[in-house]
């Protein structure tokens, strides 16, 4: 149990002794004592002074002492200050946890629950490379995923691939018209970038097009529908969508190539899923809650035949699900997929990693699904988050203005290696180990860099400053932990050692603090799906362990009791770190 956890279920024990009446949780907030004030944790009594019509010293004095004599193993002592009861957790239990879990990979991690999870994350398209704006999806997606696992949820990790649609017709007509039979293997390109071109080409095309007939007299608006290459494009779909063998067959041709490329991509990054699902395999879905919808009331026919839902009263508006011809609309689409991974897995939450241009049709779909009393409606979550922009502003993938994934990975580990060779300590590194290592930081600098900020924020991408090892970046924990493990190569604890129960120093029992509250971050970062609660933990975890490190020394210890002490705290450390940056998708060298 977390500590956390424990103080509240004491005060909840010693309330009714002292006060008449029935207490709950909501009564008191437990948190940790800020840094400026005396003690461990904090019981904060305003909610009592209310209930109880007393003063809060007196509160605060009577609950104190109670809890100094009742659990005097634990508590020590307390101090009053306007409303706040201010804890002292007693030495030995500090010392007691390290000795327990100083070589604990599993610390601070949840136990089992009987609850099924979903995350779906990265929901690429099949005209483009994956970009920037994708590499923030796919790193928070994974690492919600990963998250919610150290809580002890069962966790599928899935995908929807957009393979369908008039973005991927262009592509395809664009392919048929400019590129001569070639190839990814012709060209020598990933073959995503190669498709992502042709889309590139279809808007350079289509723009001069529209000029074209606009300098004859045309209007605009009527230019860009009248436009031959759209045109074609657009006719291209339906044959797609009746079935034609022959753009079936380069369909399947030029998603063959964009696969290929994403494989590399999502190994690359460590991306991975345990269920891909196809658009072109779920677009029919739906219909029948559609048929549901109108039995029930819940939808409406209108007199052209569509099909709509009146959700004014709810402060929306009215929703097509379907068209006048039958045909499903994105809403319908993703109500069937719904249902589908119900069925498939009996799912307790759904969670969507999808940007925030899409909160409106992600509330519109899980209210549906609710009017339609669907069973998995209330597990519907949206992670809406920010878009990720670079300084010179946002990315348009038509105009082949966008920051490739692979580009950015490859420039990260290029800045990675020529700040590791500036500080020049790895000199002696076999090449093959270099070249892990410059992957291992700028990976894990860029993946701290998008997941250090609160999801719901939208963020600017600077490359350089996110690798430096000074600061609050993904190399700086790295660095962290490297020194630590290069202090443990040297020196190991003696695992038959007893420690003595008393006597830590400031910035010892300010570590050990620390290391106690990971549990209670990987809780709020599962409640709050907020990976970057966990990055600034980390980071003040390394920032504390490095005053530490410079204040008192290990190998020279005072005393053989301390040296064993540090050396346990040292690995206690480093084992909290790995665990921070793993969830976090990050690798932890042991040399740097």
């Amino acid at each position: 149990m977390l500590l956390i956890e424990t103080i509240r279920e004491h005060v909840l024990a010693v309330l009714p002794e002292l006060f008449e009446g029935s207490f709950g949780p909501s009564d008191f907030q437990v948190s940790q004592t800020k840094p400026e004030f005396e003690g461990d944790y904090t019981v904060v009594l305003f909610s009592l002074v209310k209930k109880l019509k007393k003063s809060p010293d007196e509160i605060g004095k009577l609950l104190g002492e109670k809890l100094t004599e009742k659990y005097p193993d634990l508590y020590t002592g307390y101090s009053l200050l306007k409303g706040f009861m201010n804890l002292t957790i007693a030495e030995p239990y500090w010392v007691d946890m390290l000795s327990k879990h100083y070589t604990d990979p599993c610390f601070g991690k949840g136990e089992m629950r009987n609850q099924k999870v979903m995350v779906e994350y990265s929901s690429p398209n099949t005209n483009k490379p994956l970009h920037l704006g994708h590499l923030r999806n796919n790193f928070l997606g994974w690492s919600i995923a990963e998250i919610l696992k150290a809580n002890g949820y069962e966790v599928i990790k899935s995908c929807i691939v957009n393979d369908r649609g008039i973005h991927i017709c262009k592509s395809m007509i664009a392919w048929q018209r400019f590129a001569n039979g070639a190839t990814p293997e012709s060209s020598g390109m990933k073959g995503d970038h190669f498709v992502g071109d042709y889309y590139v080409k279809f808007n350079d095309a289509y723009k001069k097009e529209v000029e074209g007939l606009v300098s004859q007299g045309m209007k605009q608006e009527e230019a860009e529908k009248e436009a031959p290459i759209m045109k074609a494009t657009q006719e291209m779909l339906l044959q797609w969508e009746k079935g034609d063998p022959e753009v079936i067959d380069l369909w399947r041709k030029m998603n063959g190539w964009v696969y290929s490329g994403f494989d590399i991509t999502y190994k690359t990054i460590g991306s991975d899923f345990d269920v891909i699902y196809y658009e072109s395999d779920t677009y029919l879905l739906g219909k029948d809650a559609v048929e549901d919808g109108l039995a029930k009331g819940v939808f409406f026919r209108k007199d052209d035949g569509s099909v709509w839902i009146d959700l004014t009263a709810d402060g929306l508006d009215e929703k097509l699900l379907l068209r006048r011809d039958g045909t499903s609309v994105y809403i319908t689409q993703d109500i069937g997929l719904a249902k589908k991974k119900y069925e498939q897995y009996k799912i307790d939450q759904s969670i969507y990693v999808i940007g925030d241009e899409q909160n409106y049709h992600m509330k519109v779909l899980k209210l549906i699904c609710q009017k339609l009393g669907l069973p998995y409606a209330d597990g519907i979550h949206h992670l809406s988050y920010g878009m990720v922009e670079l300084p010179t502003g946002k990315m348009k993938s038509r105009e082949g203005t966008v920051v490739d994934a692979d580009d950015l990975v490859q420039e990260m580990v290029n800045i990675s290696a020529q700040h590791t060779q500036e500080l020049g300590k790895v000199k002696d590194f076999p090449e093959e180990a270099l070249q892990e290592l410059y992957e291992t930081i700028g990976l894990g600098a860029l993946k701290f860099f998008l997941l250090r900020v609160d999801p719901k924020k939208k963020m600017i991408f600077n490359p350089e400053e996110s690798i430096d090892f000074h600061g609050f970046t993904g190399p700086f924990i790295q660095y962290t932990h490297a020194r630590i493990k290069s202090i443990l190569r040297k020196e190991q604890a003696d695992t038959g050692y007893t420690l003595a129960k008393t006597g830590l120093l400031p910035l010892e029992k300010e570590l050990l603090v620390s290391i106690e509250q990971y549990g209670m971050v990987l809780k709020q970062s599962a409640e709050e799906l907020n990976p970057s609660v966990i990055a600034i933990y980390a980071y003040n975890l390394a920032k504390t362990f490095n005053s530490f490190y410079a204040e008192h020394s290990v190998a020279n210890a005072e005393s053989e009791e301390k040296k064993q002490l540090r050396l346990r705290i040292c690995g206690m450390t480093a084992v909290v770190l790995s665990s921070s940056l793993q969830l976090l998708g990050m690798s932890v060298p042991e040399r740097m």
